[in-house]
């Protein structure tokens, strides 16, 4: 039982608003003293498990690209080609992105896009563009409605697409408990079914976003 002392350092680490990191590090010491393992021994866990997920940490590396592109002016390339457009509004515009974020998070491409690699430097940028090209430049509470607004069209175009790939860990996760619990169910089933999730919130969201240019235009009516 002195092994969940481990438990505890995080609670009253995380109360008393410690460093996480120093936190996190307390309670594996602490777990590991009480379970016989040596200092050395919690290092060398940490790093194995760094070691088996380090793909996660490769998601870091998009985001000095993406500063060097803003940098180089992508927002404002991407605001001024949706400005040469007609016809495009807020709406349209991030109803296409979810129909594009939607169809490549089935099929397991998630990581091609999101918040860093292109709501901020792209999507965003091209959505402000388009209120301004059709209702004049937005107030500040309206880019920043806007900004959200795109954040959120991600958001939930990965939340209830991503278990359409049968790969996904969710599934993977999913299967493993329902067999732990004696129900036998292939991970392509739960796939399956969570095709009719996300068309109901693409529907939804749709219509959030038909009526969120709706108010758009007429906040910008005279």
């Amino acid at each position: 039982m002195l092994i969940l002392l481990g438990v505890a350092v995080i609670v009253v680490g995380f109360a008393i608003r410690l460093n996480p990191l120093l936190v996190v590090v307390l309670a594996a010491l602490t777990s590991g003293w009480f379970a016989g393992l040596s200092p050395l021994q919690v290092i060398a866990a940490f790093g194995k498990a760094f070691n088996d997920n380090r793909f996660v940490s490769t998601a870091y590396l998009v985001l000095p690209l993406v500063g060097v592109l803003e940098r180089a002016g992508l927002r404002e390339r991407a605001a001024r080609i949706i400005a040469g457009l007609r016809g495009v509004s807020v709406g349209r515009l991030l109803i296409s992105y979810m129909v594009f974020r939607q169809a490549t998070t089935a099929v397991g491409l998630m990581p091609i896009a999101g918040q860093a690699q292109t709501i901020r430097p792209l999507v965003a940028p091209m959505a402000e563009a388009a209120a301004e090209v059709r209702d004049g430049p937005p107030a500040p509470e309206t880019r920043y409605a806007i900004r959200a607004m795109a954040a959120a069209t991600d958001n939930v175009a990965v939340f209830f697409s991503e278990d359409i790939f049968v790969a996904m860990g969710s599934v993977l996760l999913m299967v493993g408990f329902l067999t732990s619990s004696k129900i036998v169910l292939d991970p392509i089933h739960l796939s399956v079914w969570a095709i009719p999730t996300a068309l109901a919130a693409f529907a939804i969201h749709a219509t959030r976003l038909v009526l969120f240019d709706r108010r758009l235009a007429r906040q910008a009516a005279p």
